[in-house]
This record gives structure tokens, C-alpha cells and sequence, in this order.
């Protein structure tokens, strides 16, 4: 059983050997379509592997008792999981357009270097349209290769049903994806649209379906289903995986607000920039004054807000006493989480990693 470190020299692995058998297709094409080939690369390059490593222990919680070598059990999981990281890096590359992210841990976005690419050349037009509708466009090169890997990875010896059933979850996860995170641009747009009494409440349904749900308990049902899980067991990684999808959202959100630049790779408020309405914003304009609020609400989604407007913001939000509420909430759905484990038909050395886990995502500076 491979440990954290083997398990994501695997996943890179395979993600590489993924990506030479896709280059050589595109760049037959034509050689001006050499950046599509590299910055997929830089993109699926580094990262946590969060959403890999709840596959794979989602996949050992079930299969862990079984009586099978490793070789055999290594393919499927592996190729399952890099298909995940693929599909994340699709999904950041858009998000990054949505946000008008400049950074992307700690490097240009997708779009800036395309627009870096047109401005180098000289070429016509506006450099930040060619840079959106290319990034767009890596985007969904990189939906379609995690769709591909995935299916790869489902030949290589898989039960049909089990199959059947790792398609289906995966096919809901994007769906539920796509969903919150038009969920996510809605209520930036309309939050002033909506009853005063709501922002909470769609701010959590946006964590749910944008976030939690594809970073943690979808990684770990394909895991799961895949190993072909019983109901039970299946359940256990639900109750398990949701709430602490909710709190690594949350400590993201946080981190988006008040994290360090050098060690997040994003500038810090960079949510503040690009009007977040979070389940934070939210707790903290419902604890404000009105005149305090009237000011967080002019000055929120502003891209040109220096560094004084944002450490005012920072601690206006803090003394509204929503950052400690927060980490209330953050806290109560670790506990949430762990309780699943306790007596979870699962297999011991994986609810083990999961606790681990559990402490990494919940607990993080990036």
C-alpha cells in the first residue's frame, strides 16, 4: 500500500504518460499549437492531489480487506484519480476566467500568459480576448482528457457495473460543478435582488455544490464505487465526506480573504477584488451596523482596491466577529466528519488516512 508521497508520484505519472499520448494528436495539427500542449502541462503540474488522495482511500476503505495484489488493484484507482486532477485543473482555468484571477499558485493564470503570448507577438485584436477564448478553450481540452482518462482507466479490467456506476457519479459531480459554480457568478450579481434574510443560506448552497461536494465526497464515492462499495459503506463516505468538503471550503474562503500571498500564491483579499459573496461576507454583514455594511457592500468586488482598503475590509470583517464564527463552523464539520468514521464498515488503515487527511484540508495556510 503506497504511502502519500508514492500515491502522488503515481497519480503525476500517469497523468504525464496521459498527456504525451494527447500532445502528439494536437501538435500533428499544426506546431502553433504548442502552448495548448505546454500550459496543460504547467497546470496539471504541482497542487495538493487533495481530491486524488480521497479517491484512492476512498477505494481502500473498501477494497483494504480484500485478498488481491496491489498491481492489480493499482491501475484503475490510480487512472480514476488522475482523471480527477484533470478535471480540477479544467475547472480552475475557467474559474481563474470567471474571477479575472491574474495568479494561479503563485504563476500567471491560463488567459494572462495567452494574453502574454499575443502581446510578445505583436499580433491584432485585443490581447486579454485572445487570452480569454484560448484559456476557454484549454479549459475544455482539459474536461474532454479527464473524460478520456477516466474512460482509460475504466477499461483496464473494471467489473461493466462497477463501471457503470463510476461514470454516473462522475458524470453528477460535473454537473453539480457546473451548477454552483453558475450558482457562485448568480449570486455576486443578484445578492442585492435577493431577501436580506437569504445570504446565508444561498451563500451555503454555493459551497455545497461548487466546492465540497467535487473536492471531497465525489473523489471518495468514485473511489468507493469503484471498489464496488455496499450501501453502507457508501453512506459512511457520504455523511464522511460532505461536511468536510464543506470545511475545507470554508477554511478556503477564509484563506481567500486573510491568507498569506507568499505561501497561498494569490494576492491576499484577492476575494475581496473579485466579490465574493461567501458564507463569511455573509455572517459578517448580517453582525455589522448599517453604515459599516453600506461600506463593505461599495467597496466589495472593486478590482482596484490597494492594500489599506483591504486590510480595512479584513478587519472590519473580523471585528463583526464572523472570521470566529467561521472557525466555529469549520471545527463543528470536522467533528461532523470524523463522527462518520466512528464504527464506519470501513476498513481500518483507511478511516485511519482519512482522519489525516481530515486534519490537513481543515487545517491548511494554502
Amino acid at each position: 500500500m503506497p504511502g502519500t508521497d508514492r500515491l502522488i508520484d503515481l497519480v503525476d505519472e500517469r497523468i504525464g504518460r496521459f498527456l504525451e499520448t494527447r500532445e502528439s494528436i494536437v501538435l500533428s495539427i499544426a506546431p502553433e499549437i504548442g502552448p495548448l500542449a505546454s500550459f496543460s502541462r504547467q497546470f496539471l503540474s504541482g497542487g495538493k492531489r487533495f481530491r486524488a488522495l480521497f479517491c484512492y482511500w476512498g477505494y481502500e476503505s473498501v477494497e483494504g480487506a480484500r485478498d488481491r495484489r496491489e498491481s492489480e488493484r493499482l491501475d484503475a484507482v490510480i487512472g480514476t484519480a488522475s482523471a480527477l486532477e484533470l478535471f480540477h485543473a479544467a475547472a480552475l482555468v475557467h474559474d481563474d476566467i470567471i474571477d479575472r484571477s491574474d495568479l494561479r499558485r503563485g504563476a500567471p493564470s491560463a488567459h494572462r500568459r495567452f494574453e502574454s503570448l499575443h502581446r510578445e507577438h505583436g499580433w491584432d485584436g485585443r490581447a486579454e480576448d485572445f487570452g480569454d477564448g484560448a484559456a476557454i478553450l484549454l479549459g475544455d481540452l482539459l474536461l474532454g482528457y479527464s473524460d478520456d482518462l477516466l474512460a482509460e482507466a475504466l477499461a483496464d479490467g473494471v467489473d461493466a457495473a462497477r463501471a457503470v456506476g463510476v461514470r454516473r457519479e462522475f458524470g453528477r459531480m460535473r454537473a453539480e460543478v457546473i451548477a454552483g459554480q453558475y450558482l457562485d457568478i448568480l449570486e455576486e450579481r443578484s445578492w442585492r435582488a435577493g431577501a436580506e434574510d437569504d445570504h446565508l443560506s444561498r451563500a451555503e448552497r454555493v459551497i455545497v455544490y461548487k466546492s465540497a461536494k467535487y473536492s471531497v465526497q465525489a473523489p471518495l464515492l468514485l473511489g468507493g464505487l469503484l471498489a464496488g462499495g455496499t450501501l453502507g459503506q457508501l453512506d459512511a463516505l457520504r455523511e464522511f465526506g460532505l461536511p468536510l468538503g464543506i470545511a475545507f471550503q470554508l477554511r478556503d474562503d477564509l484563506l481567500g480573504v486573510f491568507g498569506d500571498a507568499t505561501v497561498t500564491g494569490k494576492p491576499s483579499g484577492d476575494d475581496l477584488r473579485e466579490g465574493k459573496r461567501t458564507v463569511l461576507i455573509a455572517l459578517a454583514r448580517r453582525s455589522l451596523p448599517s453604515s459599516a455594511r453600506r461600506v463593505l457592500d461599495e467597496l466589495l468586488g472593486d478590482p482596484e482596491l490597494d492594500d489599506d482598503q483591504i486590510r480595512m475590509l479584513q478587519n472590519t470583517i473580523t471585528s463583526s466577529g464572523a472570521t470566529a464564527e467561521v472557525e466555529r463552523m469549520i471545527a463543528l464539520n470536522v467533528e461532523r466528519a470524523s463522527h462518520a468514521l466512528d464504527d464506519a464498515p470501513l476498513a481500518d488503515v483507511a478511516v485511519n488516512r482519512l482522519r489525516e487527511l481530515t486534519r490537513s484540508v481543515s487545517d491548511r495556510v494554502a
